[in-house]
């Protein structure tokens, strides 16, 4: 009698767990592993850097002086599944979801995750990322592009996100998530 045994990964197909990362060196790439696969990309420029201050800033004094939760820079763990560890720009867990964060890392989906796009990271955020933030359920997702200077906002709707904001330079936003906050897009990039 024999046995017909069907692997669930392809046949040389190395899947990386949160394990595996732990053991990543220190040297200054950001490293994440998305559903297996290790992604590596180099610290931030500054432009970049400079537009997630701006965003800290603005939703950190928000958060803090309406106790609403917390905030988290990068270069926080977000594990969202054994396979699937990131590293956000911005990470806001509600007071709601709080039991999400632990000594090690946010283990969890978080309420909202913001990711600053860059000509590197640019096709990993627009879809790998975004999928994996819409499956594991993260509630809110915004993207900032400070080359082209323009802000989505996406709420998930099921199990997709549905945009709900799409702004270019000079606008306002005044998230639904916070309310009595605008950001003018305008002191994001500058």
């Amino acid at each position: 009698m024999s046995s017909t045994f069907t692997p669930l990964i392809p046949p040389g197909k190395i899947v990386l767990t949160y394990d595996d990362y732990c053991e990543l060196p220190n040297d200054r790439n950001r490293y994440e592993i998305l559903d297996g696969e290790l992604f590596i990309t180099p610290t931030p420029l500054i432009k970049h850097q400079q537009v997630s201050g701006n965003l800290l800033y603005v939703l950190g004094n928000h958060v803090a002086t309406n106790h609403l939760g917390n905030i988290f820079p990068a270069l926080t763990d977000v594990i969202l599944a054994e396979t699937t560890v990131v590293q956000p720009d911005l990470i806001f867990v509600s007071n709601e979801r709080r039991e999400i964060i632990t000594d090690r890392a946010v283990e969890g989906a978080p309420t909202l995750i913001i990711e600053i796009l860059s000509p590197i990271t640019q096709q990993t955020d627009r879809v790998t990322k975004a999928q994996l933030y819409a499956k594991y359920g993260t509630l809110h997702y915004w993207r900032a592009d400070p080359d082209q200077h323009t802000f989505e906002a996406y709420e998930l709707v099921g199990d997709r996100y549905v945009i709900t904001a799409s702004m270019k330079s000079e606008d306002e936003f005044r998230p639904s998530l916070f309310p009595g906050l605008t950001i003018r897009l305008a002191d994001l990039w500058a």
